[in-house]
């Protein structure tokens, strides 16, 4: 393999790029750094307010960036310059107008192969205390270093991310606005720890608490219609127990689960944060999803093994343990029972959860890249060919 990605000549590469100096939607600049603005600021903590509230604060979460650092990691998000080959970038598989997931059971890598599982979305990411399906990263940096570096997924390494980056004038130019106390000395480079950072201070500004849940958890009641709350009632409520797991605001409560789904047909036991975590308890235990855009990342599970998110529910309410493979005695979450929801409670549920959807702070896509190559966002940019409808672009 090359050490580094051959890359469009200066001439023909993108016009000169400036960044951003303002923060993203829902932040303000405050001393240079981009600080998180919610209403959920003014509400206690879960400890105080109890699972389920509807005025229940936020967690810890990240911010604190430079509009700068945000938009630089913006640009390499979207630019598949970053991968081995140029084939794939970040977004492939969290792509915005997919609710930053993919819509495949199994995410693809720059092989074309199916993965072993399929990508979590990132909206509020910076809220996670922990990343991955099976936990294993605790945070964005660390995170980021297995697809960048697996030789299933964008199979590059760090001297050839650096290589191909440091080659590029216009990401040197855009680092040193990034960093402008890192690149005062002549021959100055970018480092693996500035390529992190930026990327994790984009991902940190993917906030989503503007739904219509939302709203009516400020105060607005016809924010939700009459079977919509009905869903929201089954969601709280001890027989269906689904806010004990999926907590608001973040409808997560970030805990790792061990619920008994099953792999789709042909697929082995995925052991899931039992091997990285060294816990045999753990065994067939992932994180928690958050259930914010749910409706936008079918299909769901850690392998896609449910198409619809009725179907999802109703596994749920199948009874305890019932999809466990024979051979398998595995630890089943104490909160999975047999709650017995009627049909009609499954449609509210769902009627519900569409409600949770928020883009209204999704990012623009770039125009235009650095390294003059093309944004790769979703399936059609990486067969080259526009999508009908996605995300914002820039002008």
């Amino acid at each position: 393999m090359a050490c580094c990605l051959l890359v469009l000549p200066l001439a023909v590469r993108a016009n000169a790029i400036t960044l951003s100096d303002s923060c993203p939607a829902g932040f303000e600049l405050t001393r240079g750094q981009c600080k998180l603005r919610s209403l959920y600021q003014l509400y206690p903590s879960l400890e105080d307010a109890g699972v389920g509230g509807l005025k229940t604060g936020l967690p810890a979460y990240r911010d604190g960036f430079s509009p700068q650092q945000i938009d630089l990691g913006r640009y390499l998000f979207f630019d598949p310059v970053l991968s081995a080959d140029g084939s794939v970038s970040c977004a492939s598989c969290h792509q915005p107008e997919r609710g930053f997931a993919d819509g495949l059971g199994r995410s693809l890598g720059a092989s074309g192969e199916p993965l072993r599982r399929s990508a979590p979305s990132l909206w509020n990411v910076a809220f996670q205390q922990r990343l991955f399906w099976d936990a294993r990263a605790s945070s964005l940096e660390e995170q980021m270093t297995g697809p960048l570096y697996d030789q299933h997924e964008m199979a590059t390494s760090p001297e050839q991310l650096l290589a191909t980056l440091n080659g590029i004038p216009q990401y040197r130019e855009l680092f040193s606005q990034a960093w402008p106390q890192d690149f005062q000395a002549p021959g100055a480079q970018i480092r693996l720890d500035h390529v992190y950072l930026a990327i994790a201070a984009f991902e940190a500004s993917l906030i989503s608490l503007n739904s219509r849940y939302d709203q009516y958890a400020h105060g607005y009641a016809d924010a939700l219609t009459g079977p919509e709350k009905e869903g929201l009632n089954v969601f709280r409520s001890f027989v269906a127990r689904c806010a004990e797991c999926h907590t608001p605001p973040l409808f997560t409560n970030q805990q790792i689960a061990v619920i008994g789904t099953p792999e789709p047909e042909g697929l082995p036991f995925d052991a899931g944060a039992s091997e990285p975590l060294g816990e045999p308890t753990l065994r067939g235990g992932f994180k928690v999803p958050s259930l914010r855009n749910i409706e936008l990342t079918a299909p769901y599970m850690h392998s896609g093994r449910f198409a619809t998110l009725r179907e999802a529910a109703a596994f749920y309410t199948g009874g305890r343990g019932h999809a466990v493979p024979e051979g398998e005695n595995l630890k089943i979450h104490w909160h999975i029972w047999e709650p017995n929801l009627s049909d009609e409670e499954l449609d509210r549920l769902v009627d519900f959860l569409a409600t949770l959807t928020d883009e209204s702070f999704k990012p623009r896509v770039p125009a235009e890249l650095p390294s003059g190559m093309q944004p790769v966002h979703n399936e059609f940019a990486r067969q080259g060919v526009p999508p009908e409808d996605g995300a914002p672009i820039d002008e």
